[in-house]
């Protein structure tokens, strides 16, 4: 079934991106460095990465240190639900991702992938849509929450780059970044401070009402979505089920900047305290999964996987 503009209907098999969840500002640590190090040596470590691992690539996380939502991301119904939020979504995000895009690896993603190379680590699970893993050169990352390297339209289906779609984004918006240029003064504070995990960016009214927005090369419909789980939107079960079977074999899991404030990335920390897998949580703030680890380390990611890559002798 489909909706009357064209959109299937989100199925509710699978849990779904959602709420904010307050955490506590108090934090403390179970367990030394030492025992990260130890923890590690094992072997057979799977990752779960957040938006923490990123912020230090200059890409902003959602929340603040006690869980909190700093902005509110567009939901899947919002963007379903009418062309005008769909306009608003790509006009924000044509800004957006540009700097979005521009971001690099950080010390954190290349020592994941040098303790992956070293056998310490196995496949990554990734809640990032932002590619940083693989640029970094790791492999077997798996993206929980898809990537905004491509785009897919809701009413048939066809894939595109995102690239290439934003080449077509520009020539249908001629001299729209110099508008956005203009009006500076207005949104250039927050410029930095918006832009999100997944591209998007405060942008004024006027400039948004003045966006074309992309529509599909195959069926022309304006249905056009990043291929990301939005709030509100359902991870695939397939790939629900593939992070199930690997937090079930694994030596221990090892959480890196991610609040866990979401059930999508949390049911895995809950799943390996369930099968008594190790847990290890490395964070600056507290978590939602703080009462299921083995041991939690609030430090800066940078520096703290630095020295475990140093300890390990890599």
């Amino acid at each position: 079934m489909q909706q009357p503009n064209g959109i299937p209907p989100q199925s509710t098999a699978t849990t779904r991106l959602s709420t904010t969840r307050t955490l506590p500002l108090e934090t403390h640590d179970l367990g030394t460095f030492d025992d990260l190090v130890d923890l590690v040596s094992g072997g057979g470590v799977v990752v779960l990465s957040g938006a923490g691992l990123s912020t230090e690539s200059g890409i902003p996380d959602y929340r603040g240190p006690d869980g909190t939502r700093r902005v509110e991301p567009m939901t899947y119904g919002e963007f379903a639900g009418s062309s005008a939020a769909r306009r608003r979504y790509w006009a924000r995000s044509y800004i957006g991702w540009q700097r979005f895009n521009a971001a690099e690896p950080n010390e954190g993603h290349r020592v994941v992938t040098d303790l992956q190379r070293a056998g310490y680590v196995g496949p990554v699970i990734t809640q990032n849509v932002d590619g940083l893993h693989q640029a970094a050169g790791a492999t077997d990352v798996i993206e929980l929450h898809g990537s905004l390297d491509r785009a897919v339209c809701l009413n048939c289906g066809e894939y595109t780059t995102r690239v290439g779609l934003h080449e077509r984004m520009t020539e249908a918006n001629p001299g729209f970044m110099e508008r956005f240029a203009q009006m500076a003064h207005a949104v250039g504070s927050q410029w930095g401070e918006q832009v999100r995990p997944d591209g998007d960016i405060v942008l004024a009214d006027a400039l948004v009402e003045s966006f074309h927005a992309p529509r599909c090369l195959v069926c022309g419909h304006d249905t056009v979505k990043p291929d990301v789980v939005f709030f509100g939107e359902s991870v695939p079960k397939s790939v629900v089920e593939q992070c199930f079977s690997l937090v079930e074999t694994a030596g221990a899991v090892l959480v890196l900047g991610s609040s866990l404030s979401v059930m999508s990335g949390y049911r895995f920390v809950r799943r390996a305290h369930q099968r008594d897998v190790p847990v290890a949580i490395v964070t600056r703030s507290a978590t939602r999964g703080d009462a299921e680890a083995t041991l939690r380390l609030h430090a800066p990611l940078g520096p703290t996987l630095t020295g475990l890559r140093t300890a390990l002798g890599h």
